[in-house]
């Protein structure tokens, strides 16, 4: 029987890093697993980045399009974590991508409460990041 994953991220805008990550957990789910998407709030990209590229729902219907992913969840973020999520979903297996090390997520102690495995450098180190896409796109003249 597969295992439950989830990873978890704000993919404003969705790259290849992310691409990378998603395929990378599905593995680790296995064949009859299950990988669930925590999606972050347009309030938690706004604290964190200042700004809203895309919004939420085009946000999840876009990772929903992804081959491998089961479910995206929505997350009462108002923390700035997703251990609330991972509470109520208990997943075997909460993997981070490559911009996450040990020690740097505030989801830690959750995970050790409630047995759930942490996994990092899924998908490989940052290959990309969300907010320089952004940046450099408004530096680009229109053709």
């Amino acid at each position: 029987m597969g295992l439950t994953v989830c990873i978890s991220g704000g993919f404003d805008p969705v790259h290849v890093g992310h691409l990378r990550m998603i395929r990378a957990a599905k593995k680790l789910a296995g064949i009859d697993g299950k990988l669930i998407v925590i999606l972050n709030s347009d309030d938690w990209l706004q604290r964190k980045k200042g700004y809203v590229f895309m919004p939420f729902d085009e946000r999840r219907e876009i990772l929903m399009g992804f081959r491998g992913v089961d479910a995206v969840s929505s997350v009462d973020d108002s923390d700035d974590t997703v251990c609330k999520a991972l509470e109520r979903l208990r997943p075997n297996i909460f993997a981070n991508g490559g911009d996450r090390k040990e020690h740097n997520v505030p989801e830690d102690a959750t995970c050790d409460v409630y047995g759930i495995e942490m996994v990092y450098n899924a998908g490989g180190g940052k290959v990309q990041s969300s907010s320089e896409l952004v940046s450099n796109s408004k530096g680009a003249k229109d053709e």
